[in-house]
This record gives structure tokens, C-alpha cells and sequence, in this order.
């Protein structure tokens, strides 16, 4: 056995820094980044998805269902309200499974296309494109943007800088009366806070996520992705060489730089060129700012501008598209792509696993819970008949969110005597507080603890029953 550590040889990553004396410095993670428009098919499927989400968080909390807000996160009333469905406090192990089963589609997802959640699905993705093509719409292309912001201040460019700051802060305020309009009825919310009459906490929400939208679309920006967001940190753990990312392929696009339009790529090629012009459109058209050409960077959201961006350019010079692409660093390197293997395998197992749980505890999920507290002043008392007696509380709460009419029973005690009502109504969300008395002749007993149990049915719901357990106390 050799007492030696095997060493890999990895080469060094070659860094192409671009001529600043052919190209400013604007593009730079270390200044503002003016992000160039871009027409593509992935800009195109970016866009229509965004639009669809978009479309789904403006409209869902605007739906009504049997006479009441559709989803409403009632954290006051502590209610979660989804349609038919209404989760309570109670219910926390479906939000854990809820989170449990995101977590492994996103890991699932992640394994096999990279960060294409980062770059077609989250919010800060999605709001920092929005707010770009407002001021594109406004101030104009990207070197218009920065012609702009280089000059002094004059009436034109007021008016632009107002203009576009009114329309951000309008996209926030929105984007935040919606958010918050899953907490709180937001058709009232609406009406409330435009006439200055909302509640305070419902103001501070407004206002806050306001602004926090406004701070991150307008100016964190590619911060939130480079600097804050965890999710960029841990990604690594979750590529392999088979995982499909943006990347550039150096075998054919080295060794770059400029050339006539005219020339075939059989002539550039004996001039040792590539099939990169260096025209650094996929540097310009990059939301983080990075150079997709020096490798695999945890910056990267993959929202594949720079493959739409490249392959404009190819077109124009006639040459073949794919040398900005997903790939995968296995394809890169000549080989074939396995897109069944283990680690995405155990990955979509655990995810269909974890969804089968959640179904059944969404399927098995009773809408009763019933809590039954015995009388703590006395373990039992001796009635005028010499009937021992014990006294209850049950607290029913109906976990559905209609009207529904209880049945109680006694199982398990014989001879018992039931003191108090045994039919009950509650209403939906309600929790109803229902003192009773069980006396039984002592001869009857024949242990100082007597197990039994109540039965609690629903008389419209045949689903929503709940056999309890409880003790009989004597001496």
C-alpha cells in the first residue's frame, strides 16, 4: 500500500480581461451594470414564463371560492386558507412537508439544468428584468443609459430619471399591495389604503415590502445574487460533470478576436483564430456582469442571455450556433452527456417519495381536532343519587370551513350516564368549548382508572370523525 496522496493535475483557468482601450469599463461587476436588450428564443421563453408566475401571483389572491378570499394566510386568526383547504397551526407537519418536497425539486432541478431557477423563476430575477425594460422604455438603449448618466443634469434627463423612478415605485407598491393581499382580505386592503383608512400594521407591511422591492429591483440588483443569496453558495455541491449549465466552449471559440465579415472560418482558422470575435455582447447582455468565457462562475444564474446574445453573432458570421450554450462540462470535453445517473436518480426518487407522503397526509388529513381537558378543582365527585362523576371539557374545533353539526358518544364505559348536550354546532374555523358530566354507578367499576373513549362524528362529513381516548377517575 503506497503511503503517498494521488494529486490530480488541474490546469489554471486562463482569464481573458477585456482591451479597455477597446471597450469601457461600465460592464464590471466593480461599476453599474447597464444591461443590453437581447432577442432570442431562451429571451423569448424567459419572458412568457415570467409572464405566466407573474400573472399567477397578480390574479391568485383576487379569486374567490364558495363566498370568501381563495388563498388567504390569515396569520392573526392563525388560518391558512387554500381554496376548500385550511390549514391550522395544528396542521405544521404540511407545511414541513411542503417545504421538504420544494427543497428536493430544487435540488432535483439543479442537479440536472443548473440554476435555471435563478435565472427563469425568482422573484429577484424576475422584478430586476421588469424594472430594466422600464428603463429601456424610458432612457433608452444601454448606451443611450450610459450617455445619459455621464452628462449634467438637464431638463431632459430629469424627466427621464422621474419618469422612471415613478414607474418603479409604482411596480413596488403593486407588487406589495399583492403580497400582502395574501395576508389580509385585499380587496378591502386596496380600497383601505388608497383612502388612507388601512389598519397600521397593514400600512408598515405595504410600505416595507414597498420598499424592499423597490431596493432590491432598482438597485441590489445583481447583489442579492452575488453577495446575499445563499442558494449561489451551495449550488456546487449539487453540479456534477453531467449537469447542464451555460458555458463557452474554448476548444472552438479560442483563439478570439476581431475579423472582416467577409472571411470564411477556414481562413480565420489559419490565422489561428477562433470562432469568437471578442465582441463582448455576452459580457454586455449579462445581468451579474460576468464573462461567461472564463468559465463556470458562481455568479451565473443561467438565464441564458449570453446564449441568445452569441448566437446572433453566429448568425450574422455565418457560423454554426452553440458556442455559448447549455452543455455540460462532460460534452464539453468530447464525450456523451448521461442524463440517467445516480445522484439524479436518488434525487427524483426521494422527490416522488416525499410528494407520495404529502398527498397522503393530504388525503388522510381529518378536518376535526377535538382536545378533551378534564376538570383539574376535582378527580371525581359523589352525587346525591351516589353516582360518581366526572366532568369534561372537550374543545372541538372544526378545521373545514362550513357549518357542521357534531355527534358525541360515549364507548367503552357501561352504565354510564351522559350529562350535557351530545349534539353540537360549529361553525367553520370555529373552536367550540363543550362542558359535560359522565357519572357511572361505582359498583360498575372496577379499577380506580377506567379507560374510555369519546366519539365525536360529523353528521354532513362522514370523513370527519375522531374516536379520543380519556380516563375515568375513582378513589
Amino acid at each position: 500500500m503506497s503511503d503517498r496522496i494521488p494529486v490530480k493535475d488541474i490546469s489554471p483557468v486562463q482569464v481573458h480581461r477585456p482591451d479597455k482601450s477597446k471597450h469601457n469599463d461600465h460592464y464590471t461587476p466593480r461599476n453599474r451594470i447597464y444591461v443590453r436588450a437581447v432577442k432570442g428564443a431562451l429571451e423569448n421563453f424567459r419572458r412568457f414564463f415570467g409572464l405566466v408566475f407573474l400573472s399567477l401571483f397578480a390574479i391568485l389572491p383576487w379569486l374567490q371560492y364558495e363566498g370568501s378570499q381563495a388563498i388567504l394566510l390569515d396569520i392573526g386568526a392563525q388560518r391558512f386558507q387554500i381554496f376548500g383547504l385550511t390549514l391550522w397551526p395544528q396542521d405544521l407537519t404540511l407545511l414541513a412537508w411542503i417545504f421538504i418536497v420544494a427543497a428536493f425539486a430544487l435540488f432535483f432541478v439543479t442537479t440536472f439544468a443548473g440554476r435555471v431557477w435563478c435565472g427563469f423563476m425568482c422573484p429577484q430575477t424576475t422584478w430586476t428584468f421588469i424594472y430594466i425594460w422600464f428603463e429601456e422604455k424610458i432612457e433608452g438603449s444601454r448606451n443611450k443609459r450610459i450617455k445619459l448618466d455621464e452628462r449634467k443634469m438637464d431638463t431632459d434627463k430629469f424627466v427621464r430619471k422621474t419618469l422612471k423612478h415613478v414607474a418603479w415605485v409604482s411596480v413596488a407598491l403593486l407588487t406589495s399591495l399583492t403580497f400582502v393581499g395574501y395576508f389580509t382580505p385585499i380587496d378591502a386592503l386596496f380600497i383601505d389604503f388608497f383612502t388612507f383608512s388601512s389598519s397600521f400594521w397593514a400600512t408598515v407591511c405595504v410600505l416595507f415590502f414597498a420598499v424592499c422591492t423597490y431596493g432590491n429591483a432598482a438597485y441590489m440588483r445583481e447583489i442579492m445574487c452575488t453577495h446575499i443569496c445563499p442558494y449561489a453558495r451551495f449550488q456546487s455541491a449539487m453540479f456534477d460533470k453531467d449537469t447542464f449549465t451555460v458555458a463557452y466552449d474554448a476548444q472552438r471559440g479560442e483563439q478570439r478576436g476581431p475579423r472582416p465579415r467577409k472571411a470564411t472560418r477556414e481562413q480565420n482558422a489559419a490565422k489561428g483564430l477562433g470562432d469568437c470575435i471578442d465582441c463582448n455582447l455576452c459580457v454586455q447582455v449579462c445581468p451579474t456582469g460576468i464573462d461567461i468565457r472564463n468559465g463556470l462562475q458562481y455568479e451565473c444564474i443561467n438565464c441564458g442571455a449570453c446564449v441568445d446574445a452569441c448566437n446572433g453573432v453566429m448568425d450574422k458570421m455565418n457560423y454554426p450556433k452553440g458556442l455559448i450554450s447549455f452543455t455540460s462540462e462532460t460534452q464539453l470535453a468530447g464525450g456523451q452527456t448521461k442524463i440517467f445517473r445516480p445522484k439524479l436518480i436518488g434525487y427524483a426518487v426521494v422527490l416522488v417519495l416525499m410528494s407520495a407522503l404529502l398527498v397522503f397526509e393530504l388525503l388522510s388529513r381529518v378536518p376535526l381536532e377535538v382536545d378533551i381537558i378534564r376538570d383539574r378543582n376535582a378527580l371525581y365527585r359523589e352525587t346525591n343519587d351516589g353516582l360518581i362523576e366526572n366532568v369534561y371539557t372537550l374543545k372541538i374545533l372544526n378545521k373545514s370551513q362550513h357549518t357542521q353539526h357534531f355527534d358525541i358518544s360515549v364507548n367503552g364505559l357501561e352504565g354510564h350516564r351522559f350529562i350535557g348536550d351530545d349534539s353540537v354546532t360549529v361553525m367553520g374555523g370555529e373552536v367550540f368549548n363543550l362542558p359535560i358530566s359522565i357519572a357511572i354507578d361505582p359498583y360498575q367499576l372496577e379499577e380506580p382508572v377506567t379507560e374510555f373513549s369519546f366519539t365525536i362524528r360529523s353528521q354532513e362529513d362522514e370523513d370527519a370523525i375522531i374516536k379520543q381516548p380519556s380516563k375515568f377517575l375513582y378513589r
